[in-house]
Parts: structure tokens; sequence; C-alpha cells
């Protein structure tokens, strides 16, 4: 059974994009502070207090997301194609 390229693309561009919008969520929501725990846990330890930049315009975070959506569907379109290319006619 093969895999649809461009709906494999669509989903993990589509997801890439939700996982991008929840960081802005937690951002938002919980602070400087807050995102930097959130972030150091999540990276297992790494410290990200001095990289974390909480004054991001909206043209950068809208431009963020369109970024993430494809690389998103180029890595899908990619796995799906590698995946296919190894199916045994």
């Amino acid at each position: 059974m093969k895999l649809n390229i461009k709906k494999l693309g669509f989903a993990i561009g589509i997801t890439g994009a939700l996982l991008y919008l929840g960081c802005i969520v937690i951002m938002l929501t919980v602070g400087h502070e807050g995102s930097v725990k959130f972030f150091n846990s999540l990276l297992h330890g790494l410290d990200v207090s001095t990289i974390m930049r909480m004054d991001i315009p909206l043209w950068e975070a809208g431009l963020g997301i369109i970024q993430t959506f494809i690389l998103g569907w180029l890595v899908g379109a990619c796995i799906a194609s590698l995946y296919n290319w190894q199916i045994k006619k």
C-alpha cells in the first residue's frame, strides 16, 4: 500500500504549524519564566533562558508558522516518497 505524498506532507506540515502555535500560546500565557521552565524541561535540561526572546513581532510569528508548514510538508513528502520507493511491486 502506497502513501499519498501530498496528504502525508500536508499532515506533517499542519502538525508542525499546530506545534508552533502551541509554543506561541505557551509563551503568551505563562510569560518568560514559565516559558523557560517549560522548554528547559522539554529539552532535557538544556538552558534556554539566555536565548528565549519574548518580543516576537506578529509578522515574524506568521512567517515562522509558514516556514514550519513548508518544512513539515517537505519532510512528509520525502518520507512518503522514500517509503513508496522501497515498496516491492
